[in-house]
C-alpha cells in the first residue's frame, strides 16, 4: 500500500480552546412539527368528512334495507369508493407533508445556506442551529413516508423538498440515514441497513463534518453500508455486505469493494466470495469486471479447475447411494428443539408475557374514549369538529402513550417488588427466575418505547428511558439509536450516534448476561456501533463508528477507540484540531492525500477558531 506522507495537524493551545454547551432550540422544533403536522390534517380531513356527510352518510349508512346494499348503483359506489377515497386523503396529506417542510426547508436555507465544511460544535453559531434546525426538520416527513404504506415515495419527499438529489430509479431499504445533503445517480441500490452518512460528529465539543455524499449511477450496496461524508462513488460501484467507507474517500468505480475500510477487491477475490468458477467467469466475460483476458487465462491455468464432467457425475451418483435416507418417524422432540443461541426461541419464551398487553391497552384505550366521546357531546357543529379533528387526533395518541406509559411503569413496579433487578450470568432457559423476570421486564418496556420511537418527536424516547430506570440527563442524545432499558448509566452531554446498540444484557449460548453499562460525561458514540455489557466508556472518550466493545471493557478518558474489537488510536483531539485540512482517500489508488477547505461558520466567529 501507498501511503503520501501526512503531518499531524497543528492544535490549537489548551488556553485558547473554547468549551460551550450547545443549547438546542427547542421552540422552533416544536413550532415546525405542530404547524406541519396540523397543516397536513386540514384538507384531507376536510375532504374525507365531506365525504362521508355528504355522500357515505345518506346512500349507504342510512339505507333502510340491507339487500339494497347491495342491489342499488349509489350504496355500491359508496361501499367501492370508501378505501379510494381513504387512500386518496392519505396521499393528498403526504403531499402536504412534503409541501410545509419544502416551505420551512427553503425559509432555513435563505437565512443560513447548507454548504460543505465543517461545523465547529464547541461554541454556539447561527450555521450550528441552522443545520439542527435541518436534520429536526427532514425527520417527520422521512417517518411519514418511510414507515408509511408507500415507502418508495420518499425518494419523492427529498428530492421535493431540496435536501437530497436522487436519481430516477434508485432505491433505498429501510435505513437511519439517507435523507438529506446526497447526491444519488440513477439505479442506484442501496439494501437494509446501508447508509449516506453525510455528517458525523467527531465529538460532544468537536467538529460536525457536514459533506456531500455524491454516488454515481449503477451503484449497488448490499446491506449494512456506511458511505461517510465527503465521499464518493462513481459508476458501476459495487459495495459488498458491511463494505463501509470512511470520510472523503473517493472510489473510481467499476469495480467491487469490501471491508471496514473499504478497499478494492481482486478479481479472484469476487470470484471466491460470489462462488463462481473459471468457467462461469469466461461465460459472462462481457460483465464489466471480469474483461481481463490475462487473468481468465491465468484461472484456467490453475490446479482449482473443476474436473471432467464424467467424473462429477460419477462422484455425485456414488455419494447419493452411500446417503442414508432420513425417517421422520425416528426423530425425537430433542432433535427438532431450537438453541437459545436463536432469536426465535427467544420469542418463544416471551409469547406468554404477551397477556400483559392486554390491560395497558384496554385501560390506555378507556382514557382515549372517554376523551374522545367528550369531545363529540360537547362540539355539536360538525365544521368546527372537521377544524379540530387533526389536534384531537394527536392529543388522544398522546394520551394513549401517557396512559401505556402509567400502568407499564405500575406493573414493572409490582413486577420488581416480586423480583428486584440485579446484575450477573443466569441460566436463560424457561424455569429460570431471573432470565423469565428479565424476559417480562423487556416485554413491558418493549411497547412504550416502540410507541415513542414512532413519535413525531425523535427526543422523546430519553423520557421513556428515563422513566423506566436508566440514569440519564436530557442533555444526552440517542439518535435512531437501540438501548436496553435498564442498568444503563450516562453522564452529561453523551452523543449516541445513529443506528448504534447499547447492550446491559444478552444472551449467549444458553447463558443470559446483565452488567451495567457506563457512559462517562461528553462521551460519543459513533454510528453503527455496539457497546457490550459492562462496557465503562470513560470521559471524553470517543468510540469511532463501526466499532464494537467487549464484555466488561474498560476504555481509558480522554482517547478514541476504533475497531472489532475496539482499541485505543490516539488522544482525543479532535475538537483542537487543524479545521482547514482535509485527508482524502483515493480507494483505488491506496493513497492519501491533502486539500484545503474553508470552515463552515458565521463570518462573525472566525475569531474564535
Amino acid at each position: 500500500m501507498v501511503n503520501d506522507e501526512i503531518p499531524e495537524p497543528k492544535s490549537e493551545t489548551k488556553n485558547n480552546f473554547i468549551r460551550e454547551d450547545i443549547q438546542f432550540q427547542y421552540f422552533w422544533y416544536l413550532f415546525i412539527f405542530f404547524t406541519i403536522y396540523l397543516t397536513s390534517y386540514i384538507v384531507p380531513a376536510f375532504l374525507f368528512m365531506s365525504y362521508i356527510f355528504l355522500f357515505f352518510l345518506p346512500n349507504f349508512l342510512d339505507t333502510s334495507s340491507f339487500i339494497a346494499l347491495f342491489t342499488e348503483i349509489k350504496p355500491i359506489l359508496a361501499l367501492v369508493s370508501m378505501p379510494l377515497v381513504i387512500i386518496g386523503c392519505y396521499l393528498i396529506r403526504l403531499f402536504f407533508v412534503g409541501l410545509m417542510t419544502r416551505f420551512f426547508w427553503r425559509l432555513t436555507e435563505k437565512k443560513c445556506p447548507s454548504k460543505d465544511g465543517i461545523i465547529p460544535r464547541n461554541f454556539p453559531s447561527r450555521t450550528l442551529n441552522y443545520y439542527h434546525i435541518r436534520s429536526f426538520l427532514i425527520k417527520y416527513g422521512k417517518n411519514t413516508f418511510t414507515k408509511g404504506a408507500f415507502p418508495w415515495l420518499s425518494n419523492w419527499l427529498y428530492n421535493f423538498v431540496g435536501s437530497s438529489v436522487i436519481g430516477k430509479g434508485s432505491t433505498f431499504e429501510e435505513s437511519i440515514g439517507n435523507e438529506k445533503f446526497g447526491i444519488v445517480g440513477k439505479n442506484c441500490y442501496f439494501g437494509a441497513g446501508a447508509a449516506l452518512a453525510t455528517h458525523l460528529v467527531d465529538g460532544t465539543f468537536g467538529n460536525i463534518n457536514y459533506f456531500h455524499v455524491k454516488i454515481g449511477d449503477n451503484v449497488t450496496a448490499a446491506a449494512g453500508n456506511l458511505v461517510a461524508a465527503g465521499s464518493e462513488a462513481y459508476d458501476n460501484s459495487y459495495l459488498l455486505p458491511i463494505a463501509s467507507a470512511g470520510k472523503h474517500s473517493l472510489l473510481k468505480g467499476n469495480n467491487y469493494y469490501w471491508g471496514i475500510p473499504l478497499r478494492k477487491i481482486f478479481r479472484k477475490k469476487t470470484m471466491e466470495f460470489l462462488d463462481l468458477t473459471p468457467k462461469e467467469l469466461e461465460i459472462n466475460a462481457n460483465i464489466v469486471g471480469y474483461t481481463d483476458k490475462k487473468v481468465l487465462e491465468k484461472l484456467k491455468s490453475e490446479k482449482s479447475l473443476e474436473p471432467p464432467e464424467e467424473i462429477i457425475r460419477t462422484e455425485t451418483e456414488e455419494s447419493l447411494d452411500n446417503e442414508k435416507e432420513i425417517d421422520i418417524n425416528d426423530l425425537s422432540e430433542e432433535d427438532l428443539a431450537l438453541d437459545f443461541t436463536t432469536s426465535s426461541a427467544i420469542s418463544r419464551v416471551n409469547i406468554k408475557f404477551l397477556v400483559v398487553y392486554i390491560p395497558i391497552f384496554w385501560l390506555s384505550g378507556m382514557l382515549d374514549t372517554i376523551i374522545f366521546y367528550t369531545f363529540i357531546s360537547l362540539v355539536s357543529n360538525k365544521f368546527v369538529m372537521i377544524f379540530f379533528l387533526p389536534t384531537i387526533i394527536i392529543i388522544m395518541w398522546f394520551i394513549f402513550i401517557l396512559g401505556c406509559f402509567f400502568f407499564s411503569k405500575l406493573f414493572l413496579v409490582l413486577i420488581n417488588l416480586i423480583h428486584k433487578p440485579k446484575e450477573g450470568i443466569f441460566r436463560a432457559e424457561i424455569g429460570d427466575t431471573d432470565f423469565e423476570f428479565w424476559s417480562l421486564r423487556t416485554e413491558i418496556k418493549k411497547i412504550v418505547l416502540w410507541l415513542l420511537r414512532n413519535w413525531p418527536l425523535p427526543w422523546a424516547d430519553i423520557l421513556a428511558f428515563k422513566f423506566f430506570g436508566v440514569k440519564m440527563t436530557l442533555s444526552s442524545s440517542l439518535y435512531d439509536s437501540w438501548c436496553d432499558s435498564e442498568f444503563i448509566t450516562f453522564g452529561r452531554r453523551v452523543l449516541v450516534g445513529q443506528g448504534v446498540t447499547i447492550m446491559s444484557s444478552m444472551v449467549i449460548g444458553k447463558y443470559l448476561i446483565i452488567k451495567n453499562v457506563i457512559c462517562g460525561d461528553y462521551s460519543l458514540i459513533g454510528g453503527h456501533s455496539t457497546i457490550a455489557p459492562g462496557t465503562i466508556i470513560g470521559e471524553d472518550t470517543f468510540v469511532s463508528a463501526l466499532s464494537t466493545s467487549v464484555y466488561s471493557q474498560i476504555l481509558e478518558p480522554g482517547w478514541i477507540y476504533i475497531g472489532v474489537p475496539c482499541i485505543k488510536l490516539k488522544p482525543n483531539k479532535y475538537a483542537e484540531s487543524q479545521r482547514e485540512i482535509l485527508v482524502k482517500r483515493d480507494v483505488d489508488e491506496e493513497r492519501k492525500f491533502e486539500i484545503e477547505h474553508e470552515v463552515n461558520i458565521d463570518e462573525d466567529k472566525k475569531d474564535l477558531l
